[in-house]
């Protein structure tokens, strides 16, 4: 064979340097992602935990009765205003202003009876660290809070007929926010 026909294959020294730096700067920029995702890979559990908090008490707190007049009042069942509750307004669940902070009767808690029996008894709920239904501390570093904000209008209602429920867990600096609404289906529960 001629020496002319014959073709060598292969890379030359610059092709090879070209190709190690690119793929040098392909190995870097995906081992500079893989160390904030190690660091921070703790977070997803974290939020996770505060959803579930925070998910459970807002359906704890959407279950309760919501009607004119706080359950333990004889007229709870047939009232159509607050002015049928057996206190009156006193006694009623629209305690006037917003946001709702006082539970009626005054001295309801959530964990120790008397119980909160009404979504309004929730107003200004706070509670931290988390504890169980027995006051074990089963949610060390974290903390909740209820805000519960009148919220009819927003429905083309009056005001006291459709109340916002925002419930807000915190660990540390982070905070997780969850709300949802209830309506008043009065003179039913």
């Amino acid at each position: 064979m001629c020496a002319s026909a014959v073709r060598q294959r292969g890379a030359t020294l610059v092709e090879l340097i070209v190709f190690i730096v690119v793929v040098s700067v392909g190995v870097v920029g995906v081992l500079s992602t893989i160390g904030p995702m190690v660091r921070d890979s703790a977070n997803p559990m974290i939020r996770k935990q505060m959803a579930a908090v925070a998910d459970s008490l807002l359906l704890e707190i959407l279950r309760q009765p919501f009607t004119y007049c706080d359950p333990d009042d004889a007229a709870a069942i047939s009232a159509t205003s607050t002015a049928g509750c057996t206190g009156g307004a006193v006694n009623s669940q629209d305690k006037g202003g917003a946001p709702l902070t006082t539970p009626t009767p005054v001295g309801e808690t959530r964990l120790v009876a008397p119980l909160f029996d009404n979504v309004a008894d929730y107003g200004g709920y706070v509670q931290n660290p988390v504890t169980d239904a027995v006051g074990a501390n089963a949610m060390a570093g974290y903390g909740v809070a209820v805000a519960v904000n009148r919220s009819g209008a927003i429905f083309g209602l009056a005001p006291g007929d459709a109340l916002e429920v925002v419930v807000t867990v915190s660990f540390g600096t982070e905070t997780f926010a969850l709300s949802g609404y209830r309506f008043r289906y009065a003179p039913r529960y």
